[in-house]
């Protein structure tokens, strides 16, 4: 049996209590306290798991058995960085709308979702009759030429040019992060 003493976030037993596979029990608070640190993202550092295991009390092994166990069961779908594009050059952002048949669009979707030029690609409805568009894919570059000739790159590889589509560059940029855990 556990036990329910609480000790640096984690229930005091031993670890050879729990079955195989299962990651050391952490206290609610605490898993949540990972979620929203790790979607505000990591410390610039060396071992930075090993930091926000430090301020959090707990050890890095419990958090990435967490870390992996939230991969596992879909509550965190991937670890990653989110790049500041103006900051290394990339001035140049355009979202893509296409109008793709939808009997088509999962297809389509998922060949763009590959083209390593393609940063952002999701499906939404459209809102008929104004906006026809229903795929929507993102491409940076550093300046709006070498966005479009991105984009005709990848229309002629995926022979995309019969689908109707448009090309909407940002003007503006008011805030950029990846996803957030809000409590």
């Amino acid at each position: 049996m556990m036990g329910a003493n609480m000790q640096n976030g984690r229930q005091a037993e031993s670890q050879a209590e729990l079955p195989a596979g299962t990651p050391v029990a952490l206290s609610a608070e605490i898993q949540r306290q990972i979620l929203s640190r790790l979607s505000k993202g990591l410390a610039i550092s060396e071992f930075p798991y090993q930091a926000l295991a430090n301020e959090l009390g707990i050890l890095e092994s419990d958090l990435l058995a967490f870390i992996r166990h939230s991969v596992e069961q879909g509550l965190v779908k991937r670890i990653g960085c989110v790049v500041n594009h103006h900051k290394v050059g990339y001035r140049a952002n355009a979202m893509v709308v296409w109008n793709i048949p939808d009997e088509q669009v999962d297809t389509i979707g998922e060949r763009l979702a590959r083209e390593p030029k393609v940063t952002l690609c999701y499906q939404r409805p459209r809102r008929l009759p104004e906006w026809p568009y229903n795929l929507f894919t993102m491409i940076h570059g550093k300046h709006r030429e070498q966005v479009l000739k991105s984009l005709q790159e990848i229309v002629n590889e995926n022979e995309l040019g019969l689908y109707p589509r448009d090309v909407l560059f940002s003007t503006r940029k008011f805030k950029q992060t990846g996803a957030r855990f809000h409590d």
